[in-house]
């Protein structure tokens, strides 16, 4: 047992990541079932979706999940009282500041933890009284931070402050790469790319093969005036490259987004004129598996590298 293990009651410190249009409840109770913590991401979903796709996580895993909530959802009392009525005992908070309900969370009987892109943000987050930090660094897929800090560097920095749990997140994908996450402190990590190409993941399978394709170089972080988004380079990517080199507006670039651009992609399989978020980690992922597989194969290689570190 170490502290993430212990803090979630889980078999392995790896935590699914809450992805949009990626992680419902089959992914997050396959996940749970495996042995590690899965999360249904709620960023995509309307407060009733999100209350079926709880109750069917419940009916799928007698094992701990949880739920990823962005704080500027739109619906966010709404959603929040749904987790509390639903009895879900572990929310990882993201995209704002987690002072203003992880009191609320935590009264209910909810471990609460929040993601971060650096160190003012990690403090802030604990002296909030969050359980645990995610700290996700540039190489991840979907909003990450703007300062470009890689997971390495981030990891490092954030360890000597803080005195929490703390979950490695972004580049992470094999065994070899857990274990270097939690050689430099991480006491477990967030995965969220390799699950995007698993079977039980709510990606279209236009994305995940799109997901195998990817090689070194083929995405990019962008969209830096709202939240910066990964995004493997396609035509959508490429009519953004080119109204960037025109120095845009906001609303230029607001207009050229629109609305719905990351379910097109992701969940509807438009590889052309869809948002298709994904981590660098791509670039090393090549088949689409059973998520207990995935589990099995990180498991296996993190207690070989680490029997090859204990030689040398």
């Amino acid at each position: 047992m170490n502290k993430i293990t212990s803090l979630f009651n889980i078999k392995y410190p790896i935590i699914q990541g809450g992805m949009i249009w990626i992680s419902g409840w089959k992914l997050a109770a396959a996940v749970s079932n495996a042995g590690g913590l899965g999360l249904i991401g709620a960023g995509s979903m309307y407060p009733d979706v999100l209350r079926e796709h709880i109750q069917k996580a419940k009916k799928a895993t007698d094992k701990p999940f949880g739920v990823n909530v962005p704080l500027l959802y739109a619906d966010l009392e709404e959603i929040l009282q749904i987790i509390v009525e639903e009895g879900v005992k572990i929310v990882f908070t993201s995209a704002g500041n987690p002072k203003k309900w992880t009191g609320f969370l935590k009264s209910n009987g909810i471990k609460v933890v929040h993601v971060v892109s650096s160190l003012k943000f990690a403090q802030k987050a604990e002296a909030a009284g969050v359980d645990a930090i995610v700290a996700e660094g540039f190489e991840a897929g979907g909003h990450n931070g703007r300062e470009e800090t890689t997971t390495l560097i981030l990891i490092s920095a954030i360890r000597k402050f803080i005195g929490i749990p703390l979950i490695a997140a972004g580049g992470i994908a094999t065994g070899r790469q857990m274990l270097a996450a939690m050689i430099l402190g991480a006491d477990g990590v967030q995965i969220g790319s390799r699950f995007v190409a698993s079977e039980e993941s709510s990606a279209h399978q236009n994305f995940k093969e799109a997901v195998k394709r990817v090689q070194d170089g083929d995405t990019q972080l962008t969209l830096k005036e709202f939240a910066p988004v990964r995004l493997i380079k396609n035509e959508f990517y490429n009519e953004l490259a080119a109204l960037y080199k025109t120095c845009p507006t906001e609303a230029q670039l607001l207009a050229l987004l629109g609305n719905g651009r990351a379910k097109k992609g992701m969940f509807e399989g438009d590889l052309v004129s869809g948002e298709l978020e994904i981590g660098q980690v791509a670039a090393i992922i090549d088949d689409v598996l059973p998520v207990h597989k995935i589990l099995e194969n990180i498991v296996k290689e993190y207690g070989l590298a680490l029997s090859e570190m204990k030689s040398l």
